[in-house]
C-alpha cells in the first residue's frame, strides 16, 4: 500500500511540475518511472543520445568557419550557441582553446588584428 501511495505521489508531482504540451507524452504512463523514462527520452537526456549529440557538436566545433557573408556579430552568436549546447551537456572546452579557435577563423582582413592579439599573449 505505501508503493502504491509514493508512487502517486511521485507521479502527481511529476505532472503537476509539467506544461500542458508535455502531459500528452505522458498520460498513458501508468508509473512514476514510466513517466521518468518518457520525459528523458523526450528531453533527449539518455546516455546514447547525450553521446550522440555532444559527437556531432563537436564535429561542429572543430569544423566551425566564419561564412562570407557573415558578420562577426553573427559568426560569434553561432559559435557561442555551440559552446553553450556542448556546456549544457557537461562538455567543457577550455577559453584559451576557444580563443584560439576563434582567432584561427577570422577572415583575412582582420589577419593584423589577429598577430596583434597573439603577440601581446606572447609578452
Amino acid at each position: 500500500m505505501k508503493v502504491v501511495e509514493k508512487n502517486f505521489c511521485a507521479k502527481k508531482i511529476l505532472v503537476c511540475g509539467i506544461e500542458p504540451e508535455e502531459y500528452y507524452r505522458i498520460s498513458a504512463c501508468d508509473t512514476t518511472k514510466e513517466i521518468w523514462e518518457a520525459l528523458q527520452i523526450a528531453h533527449e537526456e539518455t546516455t546514447q543520445v547525450k553521446q550522440s549529440k555532444i559527437d556531432i557538436l563537436t564535429i561542429e566545433y572543430e569544423l566551425f568557419r566564419m561564412k562570407d557573408y557573415e558578420s562577426i556579430q553573427d559568426m560569434h552568436t553561432r559559435f557561442t550557441s555551440i559552446i553553450n549546447e556542448l556546456h549544457s551537456l557537461g562538455e567543457t572546452i577550455p577559453k584559451n582553446k576557444l580563443m584560439r579557435k576563434i582567432l584561427s577563423i577570422l577572415p583575412r582582413p582582420w589577419e593584423n588584428k589577429v598577430n596583434v592579439i597573439v603577440e601581446s599573449k606572447d609578452l
